[in-house]
């Protein structure tokens, strides 16, 4: 690729959320270029997303779901964000995922699609692949961006700053102007260089946080990228302590913390001691072993620090016929058997891990954050949607209903916007020229996961949040000059916006004093 390269709107990020805005863009004739970090598209947060994704009960009405989200948001909900994808998530899972993605949900015998009940939902209306609907429907977003026309797909670019003429404009009067993006720095790893991609609409796309604590279903690439560099851009971030434990991750050294579905307790299982006792309903009577995950994942840590234990277990197969575990959770049962257990037959090891964060960046009902022309969509946003808590199978939702608005709204006014000045972005100039090390940047990372896991985690006070913000504070000072002296790598790129975004969770919690959903002090 040339050093500086033009298109029409740039999509960081191929998940759900990214992938449906470029779709819907790319079908009006508009030219896309979406860029993920990753060598493969389908690696995303969407394509480990096992339970499902909400659609319609039988009977649902948009109140009922809306009057479930906002429960479980603990109050703090936007309302607006909540009918919105109340109101309109049905159509677009029929519009983009059944009709244009032909993404294969399981029916029943009589070919209506099979609905299951997860946590905080008051009636069934989950539709899903098994226990790999993530996967189906990464699979078959990405099939379709690689077969489009205007679409171009790059993958092994990672993003390292957003283009903003106030910060980067070789006309320093544009430092009056308000703050606008017009593209992104990318890191193209092949080569080793930075290319200036300009664009008249840019949408972050980037996906989670959760490599930034010690245990995490998230993978490898979510650490914080799109809130980092929408900070250093100077986008509004708003409710960033909010980060959602899911209660369920596979527990056994050596293994990665490898989420198990919450549609498993959906379906009947239950959360035990190592001899068979559950306990959920000393914590959560009304609920038990479907509370909000806030509760789930607060019980389980408090049942672990009163007993000594390092896990708790899941009890499938005393609960849920065997044929039924075999065909509903056939994905988890695979990955359970390569470290000697069988969901079928014996408890499973779990503890909580970080899972999703329900702050980010501030967007409107149409995805347009406080920058003029930068877009957000997925979970690197903040719609209002999750308030301090998120439903279950919401997210998938979220990213799919912000993603067709993104599209919409860009292609209203995108003919307004005319391409930015290329001669006033100046190319990226390389510093530092040490080759980084490897082991550094290991180190810090780990510093970084154990600092959020042990003071800004399940369970926050503040002692352990002031011992937080002091160590992150001397960590990112580290970090910062370690990155000005160095060659630029995405190991490193992911160090310093994984710096800042912990410090950002940080602060956050620190500054909100009440318990609220995720966010829970002593």
């Amino acid at each position: 690729m040339p050093e500086l390269n033009l298109t029409d709107v740039l999509v960081i990020g191929s998940g759900i959320a990214g992938a449906t805005t470029a779709l819907r863009l790319a079908d009006q004739g508009i030219q896309v270029t979406v860029v993920t970090r990753a060598d493969a598209p389908e690696e995303t947060n969407t394509f480990y997303a096992q339970g499902g994704i909400i659609y319609r009960g039988d009977p649902d009405s948009p109140a009922e779901l809306a009057a479930d989200i906002m429960r479980a948001g603990d109050g703090h909900c936007n309302p607006s964000a909540v009918m919105t994808l109340a109101e309109e998530g049905p159509v677009a899972v029929e519009q983009v995922l059944l009709a244009r993605a032909g993404v294969k949900f399981d029916r029943g015998a009589d070919g209506v699609l099979s609905l299951a009940l997860e946590g905080g939902h008051a009636l069934p209306r989950i539709i899903h692949v098994a226990d790999h609907t993530g996967e189906a429907i990464q699979r078959a977003l990405t099939g379709e961006l690689r077969r489009h026309p205007n679409i171009t797909l790059l993958t092994g670019y990672t993003a390292v700053d957003l283009l903003t003429p106030a910060h980067h404009a070789l006309n320093r009067l544009a430092v009056y102007d308000p703050l606008s993006c017009v593209g992104a720095y990318l890191f193209n790893q092949a080569s080793g260089e930075v290319e200036r991609w300009l664009a008249r609409k840019t949408v972050l796309a980037t996906g989670g946080l959760g490599q930034i604590f010690l245990r995490t279903s998230n993978p490898p690439g979510a650490r914080g990228d799109g809130v980092a560099m929408a900070w250093h851009a100077g986008a509004r971030l708003i409710n960033m302590e909010f980060v959602q434990f899911h209660p369920t991750t596979f527990h056994q050294e050596g293994a990665p913390n490898y989420l198990i579905s919450e549609a498993v307790r959906g379906a009947g299982a239950r959360l035990v001691l190592a001899n068979g006792e559950p306990f959920m309903q000393n914590y959560a009577p009304e609920w038990k072993d479907l509370a909000p995950r806030d509760i789930v994942s607060r019980s389980i840590h408090r049942e672990m620090l009163a007993r000594g234990l390092t896990h708790v277990y899941l009890d499938l197969h005393s609960y849920i016929p065997r044929a039924e575990i075999l065909s509903h959770f056939p994905t988890i049962r695979e990955f359970c058997l390569r470290y000697g257990v069988d969901i079928a037959e014996d408890l499973v090891p779990v503890v909580p891990a970080a899972h999703y964060s329900c702050g980010g960046v501030w967007v409107d009902g149409w995805g347009r954050t406080t920058l003029a022309d930068l877009y957000a969509v997925g979970e690197v946003t903040c719609t209002g949607l999750h308030g301090a808590n998120r439903l279950a199978s919401t997210s998938l939702l979220e990213g799919l209903v912000w993603g067709v608005r993104a599209a919409e709204d860009i292609a209203r006014c995108l003919a307004e916007r005319p391409a930015a000045d290329a001669d006033d972005i100046p190319p990226w100039v390389t510093v530092g020229l040490e080759q980084p090390d490897p082991a550094l940047i290991h180190q810090d990372m780990n510093a970084i996961k154990h600092i959020m896991w042990n003071y800004v985690g399940l369970i926050r006070t503040t002692n352990r949040l002031n011992r937080a913000l002091s160590e992150l504070r001397h960590l990112e000072a580290e970090i910062v000059h370690f990155y000005r002296r160095s060659r630029l790598t995405d190991e490193l790129i992911g160090l310093r916006h994984a710096v800042h975004t912990a410090l950002i969770v940080a602060q956050a919690a620190w500054e909100n004093k009440s318990s609220m959903g995720a966010h829970y002090r002593e």
